[in-house]
């Protein structure tokens, strides 16, 4: 919702009801103040046409009998008629007074009350008295609430229709805008098969979006997947060269029995196995990137799987005075490929025995968690800095630290191709001190 309501079709549709209610405000005051002003010019013409009616009396008695004669069965309320006679003698249904707080109009009848409200009044003498005609105002003091009234029935009813409409467009706008920010999310995780599903339905502006970011998904995949081929081809032409020297070094190695020269083949040959290592896992990496393997994925005890991985690497951890442990249940069960999975998880006890120190301890856990299978491999030894977590699955990619240490930097790329071709999320997290590699399978179908 705090999306929405800083979405621009929103913010559009409230500075439009702004703009309407402003307009409409304006129109509504103008067309009260012109409306209050006619009514005042009609009670004052009304008055005016009065008080001539009463100037054509001939006498003042005349006007006292036509005042009293008009005067009866008239509301005061509405109208007040008063003739005050030179001698004092009041006739008609109201008399005008005069305090310290202004004018009070007077009701001649029982009681003697004071009039509420407001009146427009005039007064002029005539044969020797004062006449006076009020109206009353009560019909332009009630043009406030019919006017404020129209203000609501009109202005209520549009602002709710135009932020109900703003609401609907910004949802839909929202989910447009969430399948292109998925879409990217997708492809800056390394989903280079990930693209934008439009829709007839899309606006052309965001139909110009989605196929400019498909195009350069469609680009940035063929560029990774020719470097991946190149890579590819490259590991395996060389692969069977590197063989043939391995074998001839092994060859060498059996003539030549001591000495320098055996300590020289030795060296050579370690390192033509460090190089063929590294052809190894290129290939195995590019067979991974592929995505064939997923035809042979099926039932996998993950739990057994890892238990059985700690148990082959407890001599190693042993040796070097390491403590390895499995914390898990006794069964979990993924959909894979066993040995894949089996992979990932030795680079994964690899990677952590190799970069810790004598003493430390290792921990492989394994839960489940709303539904997924999740998967923890934690060290407590110098872990990855925050800035290089993002770098260290790309190939042959190491940290300086660890460039006088064996390995060839595919480890967690491998590592991280098995995950995505499972459909799992790879995170690195500070264990503080140390690492945690966590992996989010998919919930079971």
């Amino acid at each position: 919702m705090r999306r929405l309501w800083r979405s621009m079709p929103l913010r559009l549709a409230l500075v439009l009801v702004v703009l309407f209610g402003t307009v409409s405000l304006l129109s509504l005051a103008t067309s009260y103040a012109v409306t209050r002003a006619a009514f005042e010019q009609a009670i004052r013409d009304d008055l005016a046409q009065d008080l001539a009616g009463f100037r054509a009396a001939p006498t003042a008695g005349a006007v006292a009998l036509l005042v009293q004669a008009e005067s009866e069965g008239t509301d005061p309320g509405r109208l007040v008629l008063s003739y005050v006679t030179r001698a004092g003698r009041i006739y008609g249904n109201g008399a005008v007074a005069r305090d310290d707080e202004g004018f009070h109009i007077i009701s001649l009848e029982e009681g003697r009350a004071t009039l509420d409200g407001e009146y427009l009044a005039l007064s002029a003498r005539l044969h020797g008295g004062r006449l006076t005609i009020a109206r009353s105002r009560a019909e332009i003091e009630a043009l406030r609430p019919v006017f404020f009234n129209i203000l609501w029935i009109s202005l209520l009813p549009t602002v709710l229709i135009a932020l109900s409409g703003g609401l609907i467009l910004a949802r839909r706008s929202e989910r447009h805008v969430e399948v292109v920010r998925n879409a990217l999310e997708k492809l800056s995780g390394g989903d280079l098969g990930a693209r934008v599903q439009t829709t007839p339905r899309w606006s052309d502006d965001l139909l110009g979006i989605g196929r400019s970011v498909n195009s350069m998904a469609e680009a940035q995949e063929r560029s990774v997947m020719a470097l991946r081929q190149v890579s590819s081809d490259i590991a395996h032409d060389l692969k069977t060269p590197v063989q043939r020297v391995s074998l001839r070094l092994e060859a060498l190695a059996q003539v030549v029995d001591d000495g320098e020269a055996a300590d020289l083949v030795a060296l050579t040959r370690e390192e033509v196995e460090g190089i063929s290592a590294v052809f190894h896992a290129l290939l195995q990496l590019a067979q991974v990137e592929n995505g064939a393997l997923k035809a042979q994925f099926a039932p996998v005890d993950l739990a057994k799987l890892c238990g059985t991985m700690v148990e082959v690497y407890e001599p190693t951890a042993a040796a070097r005075d390491q403590r390895l442990l499995f914390e898990g249940p006794d069964s979990l069960k993924v959909n894979g490929e066993k040995n894949l999975l089996g992979q990932m998880i030795a680079n994964l006890l690899e990677n952590a025995l190799r970069h810790t120190s004598e003493g430390a301890e290792i921990c492989v856990a394994l839960w489940q968690e709303q539904g997924r299978p999740v998967l923890s491999v934690t060290d407590n030894g110098p872990g990855i800095p925050a800035e290089e977590r993002g770098r260290v699955t790309q190939r042959l990619y190491r940290l300086d630290r660890s460039r006088h240490t064996p390995g060839n930097g595919l480890g967690l790329s491998l590592v991280e191709g098995v995950a995505r071709l499972h459909g799992a999320e790879l995170s690195f997290e500070g264990a503080q001190p140390g690492l945690r590699v966590v992996i989010w399978f998919p919930a079971a179908p």
